[in-house]
């Protein structure tokens, strides 16, 4: 890996709470970068990890690693040491909560 930093980490879905588009709304379920909404896919803030970088995002909470991903996509509240790592259930997005995460960004 290139770098490692030590980022809180939120989990979104494609609920309208969580991106604020509903079904048949322009992009929804699309990510900044034009892929398709899925588990791997991450938001970050672009001037700290650039879209397009392979991640692995581990846990420091002795739960399971969110493991390897790539960050597509960008959040309006996702500002400098933030991620926010992409669930496909609501319920998912709930159990996880915030947490501090390090993620390794891969050569």
């Amino acid at each position: 890996y290139k770098k490692a930093i030590t980022m809180t980490a939120t989990a979104y879905d494609l609920s309208y709470e969580s991106c604020g588009k509903k079904p048949g709304d322009k992009y929804y379920g699309l990510t900044a970068s034009g892929t398709k909404a899925r588990r791997g896919a991450v938001a970050v803030d672009p001037r700290v990890i650039p879209l397009g970088s392979k991640l692995y995002v581990e846990s420091l909470d002795s739960t399971k690693d969110y493991g390897f991903c790539i960050a597509e996509d960008t959040g309006g509240a996702i500002k400098s040491n933030k991620i926010d790592l992409f669930f496909d259930t609501a319920s998912e997005v709930k159990n996880f909560g915030r947490r501090k995460v390090k993620v390794y960004i891969l050569d």
